[in-house]
């Protein structure tokens, strides 16, 4: 629909299932979610709600990558990786992480959001634990 994120909560440990974890979040300017390590993820988050600085993006990021895909309020959606530098992406549908495949085929054959990811969950390893949903309040259909 353009507005809606959603994520599973499993977060593994090489093949290990770990505990569960939130991986979508708000803020000041859009949703945003996750994929990759935890500890480079969450400093990810933080570094975007304090602005998003170019000079003091994290340098754990250089080192170990996570995926942060952000969705702004204007329904613009971008993903950052190893620089400060957003990738502004277009088409009708986004997804990072391991289930990213299944979800985007989900979403292809006309599943919401919070489908794409039950299918992920169902057929990759990495998904499970359960699903959040964010939708981004006053929003338009994002922009392809």
């Amino acid at each position: 629909d353009g507005k809606t994120l959603a994520a599973d909560k499993r977060a593994t440990y090489c093949s290990y299932k770990g505990s569960s974890v939130t991986k979508i979040h708000t803020w000041e300017g859009g949703l945003c979610g996750f994929a990759g390590d935890m500890d480079t993820a969450v400093t990810l988050l933080a570094w975007l709600r304090a602005g998003a600085v170019p000079n003091e993006f994290p340098q754990i990021q250089c080192e170990d990558p996570s995926t942060l895909l952000v969705i702004y309020a204007d329904g613009r959606v971008a993903e950052y990786g190893r620089t400060p530098f957003p990738m502004f992406l277009e088409g009708p549908f986004h997804a990072v992480g391991s289930g990213k495949s299944y979800a985007l085929a989900a979403l292809h054959l006309g599943k919401n959001a919070k489908q794409a990811v039950e299918v992920a969950c169902a057929l990759d390893a990495y998904c499970g634990n359960g699903i959040d949903t964010l939708t981004l309040k006053g929003a338009r259909r994002c922009r392809t």
